[in-house]
């Protein structure tokens, strides 16, 4: 009898330990090595998404490797087919046709444990959705600048940038950022004032200055964003697709 009560015991404490196990929250090195680029635009419509879909395929084909699905479809987004994901990426603009589970999905995807990158628009993307904007950390407001400016490096030691050295110089549209979490938010690239003229229209200056690449955290989940890639030219720099793959590697928790 008394081996017997051991016995059930023995099997009770197993059960926990798994239903522990699959609930716990995904750590970033247990993630699949899976991209969901999701380019659908609800907004205007950026001529670059499909060079972008066929550069990002490439650089996933050094290792350490990654894959890339991409898709505009937002039926993507339920519980089941995230779980074949480490990260979702979003080259987005507008009020996304997203329900209200297909938001929850995402959202618990990435406060679980998974991986969020947003490229460009992603931050002219679901104004109305208050927790998306909780998810990336600011909102576009508006490019008075597209032309050949000065980008600093906000923190050189951070291995996503460090490779950058100070500063760099990238011909692009510059995007200003409002909302901006500043307390939630890491900033590595920030736009060099000087390098722009501050007189112009549209110009909206805040404390916080021009950020233009960031990281944070949404729960257990890694997020990261650049307001760069508007040109082809920046997509096929090579400085840029290394802020990317890094950027990538980062999120699903295979950073050199």
């Amino acid at each position: 009898m008394r081996s017997f009560v051991i016995e059930k015991l023995l099997s009770l404490v197993a059960l926990v330990v798994t239903l522990a196990l699959l609930c716990a929250p995904a750590r970033a090195q247990d993630l699949p090595d899976r991209i969901l680029y999701f380019t659908h635009s609800a907004g205007y419509r950026h001529e670059i998404i499909p060079v972008s879909r066929e550069i990002l395929k490439q650089l996933g084909e050094s290792s350490p490797r990654f894959e890339i699905t991409a898709s505009e479809d937002v039926a993507v987004f339920s519980v089941e087919n995230l779980r074949r994901y480490g990260a979702v990426m979003f080259f987005t603009t507008g009020e996304l046709p997203m329900n209200d589970n297909q938001k929850q999905a995402l959202t618990d995807f990435v406060r679980g444990g998974g991986g969020f990158l947003g490229v460009h628009s992603a931050t002219d993307t679901f104004y109305q959705w208050p927790e998306y904007g909780k998810l990336i950390g600011g909102y576009f407001d508006q490019h008075p600048w597209h032309q050949g400016v000065r980008i600093e490096v906000a923190d050189r030691s951070d291995p996503l940038v460090a490779f950058l050295g100070t500063s760099i110089a990238i011909s692009d549209e510059i995007y200003q950022i409002r909302d901006f979490d500043v307390g939630g938010s890491h900033v590595l690239l920030r736009l060099d004032p000087a390098s722009v003229d501050l007189a112009r229209n549209n110009v909206h200056r805040h404390p916080y200055g021009w950020p233009l690449a960031w990281t944070r955290s949404f729960g257990s989940g890694r997020v990261f964003y650049t307001a760069l890639g508007h040109e082809e030219a920046v997509w096929r720099d090579s400085r840029y697709q290394t802020l990317l793959r890094n950027a990538v590697l980062w999120a699903i928790g295979r950073a050199r």
